[in-house]
């Protein structure tokens, strides 16, 4: 497949950046780039890059990280999945959490792919592995659980953990059966799949829409997810909502050993699929066929972003298994993005929660795949220096899925003649503190970011904190969004988050409560005081997330809330490493969590020996429930809740699928081994781990002796 004029560009900048910097720097630069950006997408609902160049970024950083592990950072970005359901509708638990793909943009990409799939089980060249491919539908993700052949409800994706109670509106959809039919129905069956609308039914509803003065929707997708996400499902029965099945979560049986004869069962139950899926057994055949798509993408009458590809053999799937952002026998490819060009006539300075100035282009709105936008990132100042972005330049912007799009090149010979190069600010626009590049400890070069030093003297940090804490992965706090914080911020009724929670009392003893200020009702005050009662249970994940500590992001909370299952075990390992330092044995401890270093124990140090920050936890303790972490597994097994350290060169299993079994079974897999380690799973060329668990009386396992310990010998 040709490259693109702006493709070539990013390879050669890529190049350009391997060959100016240390391993160690790029790591630094890159970490620091990709959760700048994670919170943005994950945090703020305001994504400011593409799809294509945050895969990028992420490729690149994985491929440093391999090369030179030892170089790793503790707090390395995780990429996470959906965000959290809206409370008006209830929620469901999926018994499966519904994870997202990893994404694929260039045929080399898809190479990969299978390679490593053939590493992970250990193939050799003469055995076959097939993988089907399929369009990938620009819908919402649903999961619709069937009971005895019985549809008995259904959920959105939600935060992957948990959805959306959808049940009434999806029985409004006409091709999904309430009733299966035909043999071999599982009594349980959560059946998942895709919610879309074609392009003739969502230009006949926008036509309607625009005729009774309603809302006019973007594109099919938001018309699909604004249609099922109806409080009243009489509204979702008249939208011509469509669905295709493709996926399972929990089955008590399934009807087949592969992926393409579970779907094809699908069918013979009366759920639609897509008739376009196919198999394949080399790589060559799964790039013909994203081609023959992409070709017909056009003509297909729905919205698709690309193609996926899935491991047929579902026993291979299982060995596979998941990491924590995908599966590992699963992956989207996408394509390519879309460009337009138009004028950008200012850049903005945005101050976000940990005081990081982030620049946006304010362009002259224009239409970029089917949305308008008038948004764009730039990044940070190095990169409007490398690409000399200036305000009045004619610019080319590129969007790729439902995100911000980015300023791809300048159009030079349109470029007015006396403009000025830009010249970043170095005060904070908010509260004029001096604004600085830190030193990045691992390279002593600067950060990529510039800061605000005001930090709680900055009414835009502070502000910014606020959202995150009520944000949809944090505390989820229904209507009381960006708008309302910043109004009560701006007035003095909540300044810290457990103000929140005592905002109502103090709006009834109010001589100016809120129902007497414009744009406030009886209504809209009374949902918004049980939107924030419903949240004086959070948790323990959520809670450490919310409370916006830097390098804290989803995946390390969980990471903490797995390895300690309450706030005051995690308190109490925490003080303890502040009293002891970094030679104690609770740093130490901490530090032998997996996924767990120095940056996030000293993040958590410095955090907690703050004084401002422990009168503010503690008096949101007084407010919240912070509840235990509640480890999900499908059965007990004889290594639930130990400890494990595999180490050395296993025979029958791969480390990274040895790692996915154990986690499986409910065990922790730890990088480093102390005397809270159980087991010790050595390999061949075993080396310092096994002297540690000898010296330290830990139980040391050969391959077969972990195979036997755990029933699969």
């Amino acid at each position: 497949m040709p490259e693109t004029k702006s493709k070539k560009k990013r390879t050669s900048k890529a190049s350009a950046s391997r060959a100016s910097e240390t391993p160690a720097a790029e790591i630094a630069r890159l970490s620091a780039e990709i959760a700048h950006h994670d919170a943005l997408y994950y945090r703020d609902d305001a994504p400011e890059i593409s799809d294509a160049d945050y895969d990028a970024l992420r490729r690149r950083l994985d491929e440093l990280e391999k090369a030179h592990p030892g170089l790793r950072q503790a707090d390395s970005p995780t990429v996470k999945v959906g965000a959290a359901p809206v409370a008006a509708f209830g929620k469901i638990r999926h018994d499966v959490p519904m994870l997202s793909l990893g994404n694929a943009f260039e045929d080399q990409d898809v190479v990969d792919f299978a390679e490593r799939v053939r590493r992970f089980l250990m193939l050799g060249e003469s055995d076959e592995l097939e993988i089907t491919s399929e369009p990938k539908i620009d819908g919402l993700s649903i999961s619709i659980r069937y009971e005895n052949g019985e549809l008995t409800q259904a959920a959105t994706r939600g935060d992957g953990a948990e959805g959306e109670n959808v049940t009434a509106n999806i029985k409004t959809v006409r091709e999904i059966p309430h009733t299966l039919k035909g043999q071999n129905v599982p009594e349980l069956i959560d059946i998942r799949g895709e919610i879309y609308l074609g392009h003739k039914d969502f230009e006949v509803l926008n036509a309607a829409q625009a005729e009774s003065g309603g809302k006019i929707f973007a594109n099919p997708r938001n018309a699909a997810a604004g249609s099922l996400r109806q409080l009243d499902a009489s509204i979702t029965a008249k939208r011509p909502l469509r669905f295709f099945a493709y996926a399972w979560g929990a089955a008590s049986k399934l009807p087949a050993d592969t992926q393409a004869g579970v779907v094809a069962a699908f069918k013979h139950w009366g759920l639609p699929v897509n008739s376009l899926m196919r198999i394949a057994t080399t790589t060559e055949e799964l790039l013909a066929f994203y081609r023959d798509i992409e070709s017909k993408r056009a003509s297909l009458g729905y919205d698709i972003d690309g193609v996926v590809y899935k491991v047929n053999r579902l026993d291979y799937q299982e060995r596979l298994g998941f990491v924590s952002r995908s599966p590992r026998w699963a992956i989207a490819h996408k394509f390519a993005a879309e460009q337009a060009t138009t004028v950008l006539e200012k850049i903005d300075i945005q101050v976000g929660r940990t005081g990081a100035l982030t620049p946006v282009a304010k362009l002259r709105p224009v239409t970029v795949g089917g949305v308008v936008v008038s948004n764009a990132t730039l990044h940070n100042e190095d990169e409007i220096a490398r690409k000399d972005i200036r305000e009045g330049d004619t610019v080319v912007v590129q969007r790729a899925g439902d995100v911000i799009p980015q300023v791809v090149e300048v159009v030079l010979d349109k470029r007015p003649e006396h403009s000025h190069a830009y010249k970043f600010s170095t005060v904070c626009p908010v509260c004029g503190s001096h604004a600085v590049r830190e030193s990045v400890e691992e390279t002593g070069k600067a950060d990529v970011v510039r800061r605000c030093t005001g930090g709680l003297i900055c009414p835009a940090q502070v502000k910014e904190r606020l959202k995150h804490f009520v944000s949809r992965n944090a505390f989820d706090i229904e209507g009381l969004g960006t708008e309302k914080i910043e109004f009560f911020f701006d007035t003095g009724r909540i300044k810290s988050p457990a103000d929140i929670f005592t905002l109502e009392a103090r709006d009834r003893a109010s001589d100016e409560p809120l129902t007497k200020l414009r744009g406030f009702k009886d209504t809209s005050v009374r949902k918004l005081f049980a939107a924030i009662d419903a949240r004086r249970e959070v948790p323990l994940d959520r809670f450490l997330f919310s409370l916006g500590i830097r390098h804290i992001g989803e995946t390390t909370a969980k990471d903490l809330a797995k390895a300690y299952g309450s706030l005051e075990a995690l308190r109490s390992a925490v003080d303890a490493a502040i009293e002891g330092g970094k030679e104690s044995d609770a740093y130490r401890d901490i530090d032998n969590i997996e996924g767990i270093g120095e940056t996030v124990i000293d993040a958590l140090v410095d955090f907690f020996s703050e004084a401002h920050n422990q009168e503010q936890v503690a008096a949101l303790l007084k407010e919240v429930t912070v509840q235990p972490y509640v480890r999900t597994q499908t059965k007990e097994s004889p290594v639930t809740g130990k400890t494990v350290v595999f180490t050395g060169t296993l025979t029958k299993l791969t480390r990274n699928e040895a790692k996915a079994q154990a986690e499986r079974l409910g065990a922790k897999v730890s990088g480093s081994v102390s005397k809270k380690t159980d087991y010790v799973v050595a390999g061949t060329e075993a080396g310092s781990k096994l002297d540690n668990a000898r010296a330290l009386g830990v139980t040391v396992l050969d391959e077969d002796g972990w195979l036997a310990l755990i029933g699969q010998a």
